[in-house]
């Protein structure tokens, strides 16, 4: 998994969350934040590197 993908994922859910979930695609564009973020990287270069906001809980 790319590294941005992956803090994202982590700054929005909990490990239980995630556990519950598994990876459906489905489920994790759901939540709005992870929405918004997917639509903003699909247009990025596979290489591309950012800093993601850190986890607010």
């Amino acid at each position: 998994m790319h590294p941005i993908c992956q803090q994202t994922l982590i700054t929005n859910f909990t490990n239980s969350e995630l556990q519950r979930h598994g990876m459906e695609v489905e489920g994790l564009l759901a939540n709005p934040a992870v929405r918004k973020f997917v639509d903003w990287v699909a247009n990025k270069d596979p290489d591309f590197t950012s800093t993601i906001a850190k986890k607010k809980r």
